[in-house]
């Protein structure tokens, strides 16, 4: 099982890669500038001063996850009422991605977008992200968020710095305390993925601990205790 999971890290071949053009400047001084059709992402924007973020779409990654497990699954984290995927206060949605019978946790969110084309974007981008903690695409992300990837220079523009943010192991012990934190409501799953690593199982671990729980979805991410050591 390892050797096909290990398929999952082999790199997309380039037609498979998309790029994402990103604004170096705010929109009142990227408006002065002279636009183009862009060479790299084929879009109208300025010529100058925009760097491009690599992304792999929803459907490469789900061509990539087939040919390793046909009967792979995905399902939300939580549903409402109605009996449909429970979103946070943010419009975002955690989901469980099974793969030959690992399970991994993702959030995504839709952005600005609105309406059908919200859910869409919004289950995509969960996929991703929980695609990624099996290391697919990985070398795409640098610190866990979709809007900050590999990069390539374009037209002579600056390499973007990017400030690294250190993510330690959590011991078994804090990794206890961060879950009855979560359960809770006075810690997030997000904040535990920014700030920690986790082991394989350790990640088993946490997906069951919580397969069962309703989480308080109307905590903000915000000025959340530590977890204690």
């Amino acid at each position: 099982m390892s050797d096909k999971l290990a398929k999952l890290r082999e790199p997309f071949p380039e037609n498979l890669v998309n790029w994402l053009p990103k604004p170096m400047l705010k929109r009142e001084e990227m408006d002065k500038i002279q636009k183009h059709t862009c060479p790299v992402c084929g879009q109208w924007h300025a010529k100058d001063k925009v760097m491009h973020l690599a992304y792999v779409g929803h459907a490469a990654l789900t061509d990539r996850i087939l040919d390793v497990d046909p009967s792979w699954t995905w399902e939300p984290l939580a549903f409402d009422d109605f009996g449909l995927p429970k979103l946070d206060q943010d419009g975002g949605m955690w989901i469980r991605l099974t793969i030959l019978g690992v399970t991994r946790l993702g959030y995504g969110d839709a952005g600005a977008k609105k309406g059908p084309d919200a859910t869409k974007e919004r289950i995509g981008d969960a996929l991703r992200n929980a695609g990624m903690r099996f290391g697919c695409a990985l070398e795409y992300w640098h610190k866990g968020d979709l809007n900050q990837h590999k990069t390539i220079p374009a037209y002579d523009e600056p390499e973007p710095v990017v400030e690294q943010k250190y993510q330690e192991p959590i011991t078994d012990e804090r990794l206890t305390g961060a879950i009855s934190k979560i359960k809770a409501g006075e810690f997030t799953l997000a904040r535990l993925y920014k700030n920690f690593t986790l082991t394989d199982a350790q990640e088993t671990r946490l997906t069951q601990e919580l397969r069962n729980d309703t989480l308080p979805y109307n905590r903000q991410d915000n000025d959340q205790p530590e977890v204690e050591n």
